[in-house]
């Protein structure tokens, strides 16, 4: 362990911002989804171009993200018990296993010539049970790599891996459509997983902070008894209920991309594939500005979650009156930095609050609130955007975006910021790899 306390305060600050690469396993974690993640941003590119390919109607973007969303939402509380139950790492192997099988079907349709809509939609259906257990597993998998001390970090660190895929992925993605089409992006997302399988397996189990789990349920009584133990933390802890609202709201109405910015490019700002590729791109750097800004920046401030929601919306109603390439480009920085300043921090709060006991069961609820806004918003704006235009469903979100962002600040300085104190004690946290019971 680094004696922090000899340090030049520089010296501090860098090595607070990195803390948890002081672990191994962690490494190993955040080296897999480094690359895993370029992968699967890039199939997310290629499959939005290839539905509007396919349909030419951005309805069906929505109706594919209804998909592969709703069993989260049916799925993820249930997978929140599960998390606080089962040994997370190798639930983890198993969910992104099938995860590298559906990709792997999907590129083998294409390159086959034969795919059509309904196939994707049954591979997103199916890609979304396995995120449903994926998510909230490996949210809560967090504090076993590093333990209560840096799991701020982490979750930062976390932050700033995903967005640095959300630039190269989409940009790659872009690139590769224009020249090649969308089949090696599905073929790349399906090898890319190996390389996080393959870190989940070379852990050293015995240096996880496993805490003790829960007794796994051995009824539906007893399933849907720790369910309300899950939901009636966050309704009764005012910090983690305003993260959950303000997250759960700004995404469905502000945070749509992969429904109208494929149409917006192809439309609106005549880009076709690689501009799409590069506005996606835009976002996810933004998005990483935001996440280093919470690496370097100590605690969280919860005030944030309120700026991220303004800084959001102010960008789309700006970009939805643009036609200029280049100043959509800057715009969609903005809007991915809003996005993950509020969502970033709203994760962080609620890991910081939560005890470990209910971990599981505390990020399912943010998971499925976060996850439930991707088909209901998703349906909602593509709706509008057929019937009215992209533009038109682009400044809507962005007004009912600067709207929450503005409930929350009014209901944090009410009280809800003030709620924030130390981390949630620990409830049996094991150092060692042995288990528990």
């Amino acid at each position: 362990m680094i004696d922090r306390a000899s340090l030049h305060p520089r010296r501090i600050v860098q090595t607070q911002a990195m803390s948890a690469f002081q672990h191994r396993n962690y490494r190993l974690f955040f080296g897999g989804q480094a690359i895993s993640l370029v992968g699967t941003w890039m199939q997310q590119v290629a499959q939005a171009w290839l539905v509007l390919e396919l349909t030419h109607d951005p309805i069906w973007l929505g109706i594919v993200s209804a998909a592969q969303f709703i069993p989260v939402i049916v799925l993820g509380l249930f997978a929140g018990v599960a998390a606080d139950a089962l040994p997370k790492r190798r639930v983890l192997i198993g969910t992104q296993t099938a995860m590298m099988v559906l990709a792997a079907v999907l590129a083998v349709l294409v390159f086959a010539g034969v795919v059509q809509v309904w196939m994707i939609l049954v591979l997103a259906f199916l890609l979304g049970i396995a995120n449903a257990i994926d998510m909230p597993v490996r949210q809560a998998f967090s504090i076993e790599l590093v333990g209560r001390e840096d799991i701020g970090n982490a979750v930062a660190l976390n932050s700033a891996m995903f967005n640095g895929a959300r630039v190269i992925g989409p940009a790659l993605a872009g690139l590769a459509i224009a020249a090649f089409g969308v089949g090696p992006a599905f073929a790349i997302n399906a090898v890319s997983f190996l390389a996080v399988i393959i870190g989940l397996r070379l852990m050293d189990e015995q240096a996880l902070h496993m805490p003790t789990l829960i007794a796994r349920p051995d009824s539906a009584r007893a399933v849907v008894r720790n369910l309300k133990e899950g939901l009636h933390y966050v309704r009764g802890t005012p910090i983690v209920l305003l993260a959950v609202t303000t997250v759960g709201v700004v995404a469905t109405v502000g945070m749509n991309f992969n429904v109208l910015i494929p149409a917006f490019a192809q439309n609106d700002l005549q880009s076709g594939a690689a501009g799409y590729g590069f506005l996606m791109a835009a976002s996810g750097v933004g998005s990483l500005l935001a996440a280093v800004r919470l690496v370097i920046g100590g605690r969280p401030r919860p005030v944030r979650l309120a700026t991220g929601a303004l800084i959001l919306g102010v960008a789309s109603l700006a970009l939805a009156i643009t036609r200029e390439f280049p100043v959509a480009l800057a715009l969609m920085v903005l809007i991915g930095f809003g996005s993950i300043l509020m969502a970033a921090t709203g994760n962080t709060t609620i890991q910081l609050a939560v005890p470990d006991q209910l971990r599981g069961r505390v990020m399912s609820v943010y998971t499925t609130v976060f996850s439930a806004s991707v088909p209901i918003g998703g349906l909602a704006m593509g709706a509008v955007a057929s019937a009215f235009g992209v533009p038109i469903a682009i400044a809507l979100g962005g007004v009912l975006t600067v709207l929450a962002g503005l409930g929350a600040l009014a209901w944090g300085r009410s009280g809800a910021f003030d709620s924030v104190g130390e981390p949630a004690p620990s409830s049996g946290m094991v150092p060692g790899g042995a288990h528990p019971r």
